[in-house]
């Protein structure tokens, strides 16, 4: 659930902070006022598109904050991603410039745009304002079915199945009309790898290699400089380092019984001392192991020179070349199955026939699903006025491909006795604007998404079927946190929460978007001006009050 909603420089916002409930929440206000630049503004702090154009004029940048109370699978996502919630809570930010750059937080923690989508997802559902206008596209009906129907997972499964299936089909027929091309290729990958697989280099070989070399290449140097610095430390005929310290903590040891103003002394050289004696078994153990060795260093050099005279051939970096034997045998291994034709046809028959298995089960899942929406928008439609109308979902049989074997296609018909023809031939746009809203409502019914926001979608609507609408959007309200933009009173009237949006002079002499929760009397001004227009009188103001006590 959406608690709190901070947006500062935000196109004409200059600074709102809004505190939210559960339940039905509506925001109205003049035309142009800001109302859809309040859910523009919580689109971008959940991942969405925004440029420099979003940054109030005059200021350096827009910031947006979206606070969440947070359920299980929003919080298994956070676990996931090590973003740790706070106190059941969820913090999103989101953060654009005057130049265009974007910055985005969860909890305080840099993220990226795509992690803030990926969350948002199972935050918020948004119903734009031309979302009707979606259900006129193939591929949003059938995305609506399938998501109604839970049958999202089993498409993806059948996508990947039908690309896999394709991709064999199509290295057959290349390998048909190409193959000696195939051939060569498959020749000259197979000399590659045979002489990365002679030359065997480890991973992390080139820089353990290089260490060594450096190593043995200057062990004289190290040997002198190791044997130095030992003997200035307790080696030396005069006054070693060691003894001169230990003679030194001997002496203040004893002027400290005479005056403890010594004692931090003390405690600083006692360290030090020890350190200096450690440091000299650490040189011994040192000199024990490091030896003169000119055999070996003739053995690592021509090492180092097969390595990298092979990494010069390869035209990559020497510590890349592990992974260049990796790619070059995965790719002679593809070579090698794509050569085999007949191999080739037997593997796309299997990938064909486990296609046809996942897209035959999908067709007999969405069957139902289409059953099952038809039935509740048909329901809902008499609701809406749209008495003895029918609503059902069509599945028609298609070629093989990526999204299954029929293409989806919603029906309507808009009186009864009526023949339900194609969504886009048959609804005016008021029909078009109730048939979106029943199944905007009926999908939100079923989701798991705490919070739904519906910006402006009774568009076309008005009369008795605004009404309807509203008890409809309180009812959501019940189970679900529901925040709406409307400019229909029947609606607002409905509402637990009322917020005014309205535009306002600034000191700057910029106009600014203010917003303002609304007590029982100005939700009586607030609903009879949009009864009424910009005159209210006292008949609009006694509707409003009659619709409020709905």
């Amino acid at each position: 659930m959406l608690r709190t909603l901070s947006i500062h420089d935000f196109v004409i916002v200059d600074a709102i902070e809004l505190e939210l409930g559960s339940g039905f929440t509506v925001f109205t206000g003049e035309t142009g006022a800001g109302k859809s630049i309040l859910i523009d503004a919580l689109a971008l702090a959940l991942g969405g598109r925004g440029d420099a154009s979003v940054v109030r004029e005059g200021a350096a940048k827009a910031d947006i904050s979206a606070q969440f109370a947070t359920g299980s699978e929003a919080d298994a996502w956070l676990a996931v991603n090590e973003f740790s919630p706070e106190d059941g809570c969820v913090l999103l930010r989101r953060v654009i410039d005057n130049a265009g750059r974007s910055k985005a937080y969860i909890n305080g923690v840099a993220a990226t745009a795509t992690q803030l989508r990926d969350l948002g997802e199972l935050l918020v559902d948004i119903h734009g304002q031309h979302a009707h206008q979606s259900l006129l596209k193939a591929d949003a009906q059938r995305a609506l079915l399938d998501s109604q129907g839970g049958l999202a997972e089993d498409a993806k499964a059948v996508g990947a199945a039908y690309r896999a299936w394709r991709t064999t089909a199509r290295q057959r027929e290349e390998f048909e009309t190409n193959a000696r091309n195939v051939l060569l290729e498959r020749e000259r990958l197979e000399w590659q790898v045979a002489e990365l697989e002679k030359l065997a280099v480890k991973p992390g070989e080139w820089d353990e290699i290089s260490n060594e070399h450096s190593r043995l290449s200057h062990a004289a140097s190290l040997i002198e400089g190791a044997q130095e610095a030992l003997t200035a430390i307790s080696e030396s005929d005069e006054n070693p380092i060691l003894s001169l310290l230990s003679s030194i903590n001997t002496r203040i040891g004893k002027l400290v019984d005479i005056d403890d103003g010594l004692k931090p002394v003390m405690e600083a050289l006692e360290p030090a001392q020890i350190q200096l004696q450690e440091a000299v078994y650490a040189l011994n153990d040192y000199l024990s192991r490091v030896e003169l060795d000119p055999a070996r260093l003739r053995v690592v050099e021509d090492r180092l020179e097969a390595i990298h005279s092979t990494s010069r051939k390869f035209h990559v970096a020497p510590d890349e070349l592990p992974r260049e034997l990796e790619t070059l045998s995965a790719q002679l291994q593809q070579l090698a199955d794509a050569s085999d034709v007949d191999a080739l046809r037997a593997q796309e028959e299997k990938l064909k026939a486990a296609y046809l298995a996942l897209a035959q089960k999908l067709s007999r899942a969405r069957a139902a699903a289409a059953a099952q929406l038809g039935q509740s928008v048909t329901t809902a439609m008499q609701e809406l006025s749209m008495a003895g109308g029918r609503f059902a979902v069509g599945l028609n049989a298609c070629e093989p491909a990526a999204y299954g074997l029929e293409q989806v296609e919603f029906l309507v018909a808009g009186h009864a006795g009526t023949v339900p023809r194609p969504l886009a031939k048959v609804a005016s746009g008021g029909e078009l604007a109730r048939i979106s809203l029943a199944i905007a409502v009926i999908t939100s019914s079923a989701t798991a998404t705490p919070t739904l926001i519906f910006d402006e979608v009774d568009t076309g609507i008005g009369g008795g079927v605004a009404e309807v609408v509203g008890r409809l959007l309180k009812r959501l309200g019940q189970d679900h946190q529901v925040l709406c933009v409307t400019h229909l009173p029947q609606v607002a009237s409905q509402a637990n929460q009322h917020f005014q949006v309205s535009k306002a002079g600034a000191p700057d002499g910029k106009t600014v978007s203010r917003i303002e929760p609304l007590d029982a009397k100005a939700r009586v001004e607030e609903v009879a001006r949009m009864l009424g227009g910009i005159e209210i009188t006292a008949t609009t103001r006694k509707h409003a009050r009659e619709l409020l006590a709905l």
